[in-house]
């Protein structure tokens, strides 16, 4: 039996025979993930990829494979330390992003059911590749972070799934759909007496927005509340949805609902716009306004008749189909469940519904982004004559360019007048009873200035 020889004090000991380690692992990892990203971004913005939430999901999962694909090649060829589990995740998207962009909406709603257990069972398996295939702790640490993010996102994803199956829309027991060209919009009318005022909430809003104050206003005259387009109980327009759409929108809807004019328009922040919007195209139809604390408009004046060119590459479109990925995975549905607020029972019940949907995420998103093309439409509004108006201003919370920019917004007429709630914030003048009882009163006023063909008092 041979004995182990001992080195003797300065002899040289034998050479490792392995290999010193190869290659930077844990920049490659961090480069292949910023790829797929980016791959993931641009093919977002192609303009062979339909702005449709199937296709924006399916050109996001193929951008991401091509990172995971690009992790499995650079760290064979560059490294000693070969990540050969890479090439599942990248064929498990790809193959996900191609069959939504071949078959869209029936093959999403398929994986929104089988998708959050498969990519549970597909991140287990990874880590426990990974901790047995990479000895670098910088790449792994990466790659945890965005374990953890699909985790959590099947997991939200599963939820949204779920709840979206048994959950029934509550703005649909009452009023009724109209067809306005395309698609369908929510209107619910009560109450009698003309001029009808008609409530256009602000940014994300709905008609339970204006829980508060359609009750009461319904007591002195007919108001009528609706949903814009992709929200509350209306369905989502093809088209683009800035104000002049709206707008137009609006003013078929109630045409086609039979509800006749003049109409007393009421308008909270960027629904100031549009109501602002409906007063420069249908002059003739309008009673007079009320601005609840409304976004000033912008110059130069753009035109109030929706453009027709459907040809241009719509950026804004394709933004807010990606915002609104994320009440997919239950980010809006958490927003909604954890946020209170102080608005009817009933209200609450309808917003807490729709802040949870992937459409309203989508027509807010869109709302904001187009909120520069509405600001300079409302421009378009110079004169209302002696109509009423009056332009009701939050107290709290407002610099003294938005006061200056409301003292002049009541020169548009000159039978209007300016009132500042002293304690309301811009949201407290529609969920907070005490302020929305305030806005009630100014929109009954108007009314009643039209009605008996006298000004307005402070």
């Amino acid at each position: 039996m041979t004995e182990p020889t001992t080195p003797v004090a300065g002899q040289a000991s034998a050479p490792d025979p392995r290999p010193a380690p190869r290659g930077h692992l844990g920049w490659i990892v961090a480069a292949s993930l910023a790829t797929g990203v980016l791959a993931a971004l641009l093919l977002v913005a192609a303009p062979f990829i339909p702005v449709t939430e199937s296709a924006i999901t399916g050109a996001l999962l193929c951008g991401f494979a091509f990172g995971w694909a690009v992790l499995f090649l650079l760290s064979r060829r560059l490294t000693d330390q070969p990540q050969l589990w890479a090439a599942i995740p990248a064929l498990f998207m790809g193959l996900g992003g191609l069959l939504l962009l071949a078959f869209g909406s029936p093959m999403r709603e398929v994986l929104s059911w089988a998708w959050p257990p498969m990519v549970l069972a597909l991140v287990v398996w990874m880590v426990i590749r990974v901790r047995r295939d990479m000895r670098g702790r910088g790449g792994r640490v990466l790659l945890y972070i965005v374990f953890t993010i699909l985790a959590l996102s099947a997991v939200g994803g599963g939820w949204q799934t779920l709840r979206e199956a048994t959950d029934t829309n509550p703005y649909l027991t009452s009023g009724r759909l109209i067809d306005v060209g395309g698609h369908q919009l929510r209107l619910d009318c009560v109450g009698s007496g003309s001029p009808t005022v008609v409530l256009e909430p602000g940014a994300g809003g709905t008609s339970a927005s204006m829980g508060w104050i359609a009750p009461a206003v319904a007591d002195q005259t007919r108001v009528c509340v609706y949903d814009r387009a992709g929200r509350g109980g209306s369905q989502t327009a093809d088209g683009p949805q800035d104000g002049a759409r709206i707008a137009t929108d609006l003013h078929t809807l109630l045409h086609r609902a039979g509800v006749p004019g003049p109409y007393v328009l009421a308008g909270h922040s960027f629904g100031g716009l549009y109501v602002r919007i409906f007063a420069a195209r249908y002059p003739d139809e309008v009673a007079g306004l009320v601005l609840i604390d409304s976004t000033a408009s912008k110059e130069p004046a753009k035109s109030v008749i929706p453009s027709t060119d459907e040809s241009s590459y719509d950026v804004v479109g394709r933004a807010s189909v990606l915002v609104s990925l994320s009440a997919r995975v239950g980010l809006a549905r958490l927003y909604g469940d954890l946020a209170g607020g102080t608005l009817p029972a009933r209200s609450e019940e309808e917003l807490q519904f729709d802040t949870a949907q992937a459409s309203t995420v989508r027509s807010t998103a869109e709302e904001y982004l187009r909120a520069g093309d509405s600001s300079q439409e409302a421009a378009s509004l110079r004169d209302l004559d002696d109509r009423p108006m009056v332009v009701l201003t939050a107290g709290v919370g407002h610099d003294e360019a938005w006061m200056v920019a409301q003292d002049k917004t009541t020169t548009l007429s000159t039978n209007s007048v300016h009132r500042v709630v002293d304690g309301a914030t811009h949201e407290g003048l529609l969920s907070e009873k005490k302020y929305a009882a305030d806005t009630s009163q100014a929109i009954v006023d108007v009314v009643t200035s039209f009605r008996d063909d006298r000004p307005l008092s402070k």
